[in-house]
């Protein structure tokens, strides 16, 4: 017996009342986050090639925001001159305005040779690998990026796992997530994290409190 579950997945924000992009299940392009909605708003990449080179995403339209009430210093910071709010979300689009999401400005990592690394994207590789509860991958200088890995202790505990075995299934995770990045985004190391990271309300990780300084002590 076969039993269809009709997934589908859209893109928004409160500043946008809140939906910026939308597809039916059956219209659904791995990887993205739907089609952006036409005739109701405006979308576009801060990007000279918005298809495969990533850039902000820029929302305009009627039930864009018209500024954060009483706070014209952030609202100056997030919506400019000709009506366009800036997400801080960076993405592609294709013809059809169909998005998808690479990261957000305020954490994408400069490589050495000048490549844009979004850390999201990586961690979300690691994320559903063997063992691994959550993690952050930071950038250590010189080129290097070095990855911060929470276990899934209840996962090891249930599957009878000791704590001292947890290094190895890193060091093998390591290795199957490089053969998947390209040579700027591959990680150095990874180094095992004790506990969850804060979060905040919304269940996003406070990424500020978290440097690869930690991961020398």
């Amino acid at each position: 017996m076969k039993i269809h579950f009709p997934i589908t997945i859209g893109y928004g924000m409160t500043e946008c009342a809140p939906l910026i992009s939308f597809t039916p299940d059956n219209e659904f392009k791995p990887s993205s986050c739907g089609r952006y909605l036409k005739g109701l708003l405006e979308v576009r990449i801060e990007s000279s090639d918005p298809e495969h080179v990533a850039g902000e995403i820029l929302v305009r339209g009627e039930h864009v925001m018209k500024g954060y009430y009483k706070n014209e210093k952030d609202t100056q910071q997030v919506l400019d001159d000709e009506g366009w709010l800036h997400t801080g979300d960076m993405g592609t689009m294709d013809p059809d305005g169909t998005l998808y999401i690479r990261g957000r400005s305020k954490t994408m990592i400069l490589s050495g040779n000048g490549q844009n690394i979004y850390p999201e994207e990586i961690e979300d590789k690691l994320n559903n690998m063997y063992m691994v509860l959550e993690s952050l991958v930071l950038d250590a200088g010189n080129g290097r990026l070095r990855a911060l890995v929470v276990p899934d202790y209840e996962q090891a505990d249930a599957e009878g796992i000791d704590k001292s075995e947890l290094p190895q299934i890193m060091q093998n995770n390591l290795q199957e997530l490089n053969k998947q990045l390209a040579a700027y985004e591959r990680i150095s190391d990874i180094t095992i994290y004790p506990t969850e990271f804060e979060k905040t309300p919304k269940r996003s990780i406070k990424r500020f409190l978290y440097s690869a300084s930690l991961l020398d002590n």
